[in-house]
């Protein structure tokens, strides 16, 4: 008797648990490019039906067996075609939202399954219809025999993802934003150089998305910049990444990677956003070329970034970051410092420290641009001295400035030189360099 007593006690506190109504607790709204974004913070799981309206325009959200608990009166909109938002309790606990809109949009929502330390959502999308933003931003690379090297500059995070979260409240997006800001200043100070900023505010971008805008953009290198985080505040140091061919190449750069990687789930992107990264794609000859230039530029990188911060790891490190799995663009994360440490998080946040590091991302990369410029550029018109300024080489012969990392056979085997012609033209007896040190590289 006390057997079944406990079964149906049991089947009743599972009932009124079903039964309990959820709550929306919070409600957020981000404005992006090209898309109005609001997300509803829940207590648990929902089911909801979207309803759209016109004369005027509305869009009407029943969330089922849920009540608001959320304060919105002082959400606004600005720059959005959401108007205003209304609320009210319909009969048998659903609870109806209606978006006032001042003209007709596409919408879409999803729900975003709790996770962690992140609990149930539901996102609703606004998207604009007609030319976004970030499609008169990006616009194609005109065929010029002097064209510019164009940078996409990715500040990791954003909106709905603050990334890492440091001493003092400072987020992870706010200081990779300012940072990659600085960079772009840098770039635009030089001429042959163009700039496209994956994000250019406060709201999320999906790692897919990430690539194709640089992709779009038909950008000759993509930079990620972010911010480190571990559990023991004593870690310090900044680092450089690039995609890994096969496994990661340390313990931390996988669980790195690992966490990047669920960005879409904090920032908010449905299944159906999520592309299939194509297994063979890391098999394209193209994929080989943008990992080896991805290398020779991350050595720069951690030549500059040794002179302002303590190095991580004194080499590039690699793993499987989405954000970085675009076959036919050199790409690299770097990792300005531990916001998890609170020196570091302090210099983070500093305009000084951001401006330095901006400056050590630019040097690295401008310095690759200006020794291995694409055929077709500015650049490489200057080198040739077929343009003011611009001095020939001698006889094919380029210089090279040995960064961190850089050995004289993987130098060799990037430029398609024998190692006995390099090590004989610079009069070199055996492989041993030094950073700074310069050489030169004979025509192949």
């Amino acid at each position: 008797m006390k057997r079944i007593n406990s079964v149906v006690l049991a089947c009743l506190l599972g009932l009124t648990a079903a039964v309990q109504a959820a709550e929306v607790r919070d409600v957020r709204f981000w404005r992006a490019p090209d898309h109005s974004r609001v997300v509803f913070d829940l207590s648990g799981p929902v089911t909801h039906e979207l309803i759209t309206l016109s004369n005027p325009h509305r869009l009407v959200i029943d969330i089922q067996n849920t009540k608001l608990a959320a304060d919105t009166q002082k959400l606004q909109f600005a720059n959005s075609p959401v108007t205003g938002l209304r609320h009210a309790d319909k009969p048998g606990g659903a609870l109806r939202i209606v978006f006032d809109l001042s003209a007709d949009v596409q919408v879409r929502s999803f729900l975003l399954a709790a996770s962690g330390d992140l609990h149930d959502r539901l996102v609703v999308d606004f998207l604009d219809k007609g030319e976004s933003v970030e499609a008169q931003v990006i616009k194609s690379v005109e065929t010029s025999s002097q064209r510019d090297v164009v940078i996409a500059i990715d500040a990791g995070h954003g909106g709905e993802d603050p990334g890492a979260i440091g001493p003092g409240r400072v987020k992870e997006k706010d200081v990779v934003f300012q940072i990659a800001s600085r960079l772009k200043e840098r770039f635009e100070r030089k001429k042959g150089y163009r700039v496209v900023m994956i994000r250019n505010g406060d709201y999320y971008v999906g790692l897919a998305k990430r690539r194709d805008l640089a992709r779009k953009a038909q950008a000759d290198f993509f930079v990620s910049i972010h911010a480190d985080a571990f559990t023991n505040p004593q870690a310090n140091g900044s680092s450089v990444y690039a995609l890994s061919k096969r496994g990661a190449t340390s313990a931390s750069a996988r669980i790195l990677a690992q966490r990047e990687n669920d960005a879409d789930l904090v920032g908010g992107v449905s299944l159906s956003d999520k592309d299939q990264v194509l297994a063979g794609v890391l098999t394209d000859l193209s994929m080989t070329a943008s990992l080896d230039a991805s290398l020779s530029v991350g050595a720069q990188l951690l030549g500059e970034m040794s002179k302002i911060s303590r190095l991580h790891s004194k080499r590039v490190e690699q793993a499987g970051f989405a954000v970085l799995k675009s076959p036919d663009i050199p790409s690299l994360l770097v990792e300005t410092g531990f916001i998890s440490n609170p020196g570091e998080a302090s210099k983070l946040k500093s305009s000084s420290y951001q401006s330095n590091m901006a400056l050590a991302i630019f040097e690295g990369i401008d310095r690759y641009f200006r020794e291995s410029p694409p055929p077709d550029t500015y650049f490489a018109a200057l080198k040739r001295g077929d343009t003011p300024g611009g001095r020939p080489a001698t006889a094919g012969v380029r210089e090279y400035t040995i960064a961190r990392g850089d050995t004289l056979s993987g130098i060799a085997l990037r430029y398609n030189v024998p190692l006995s012609d390099l090590q004989r033209h610079n009069q070199l007896s055996g492989s041993s360099i030094r950073v700074g040190q310069k050489i030169q590289i004979p025509a192949s």
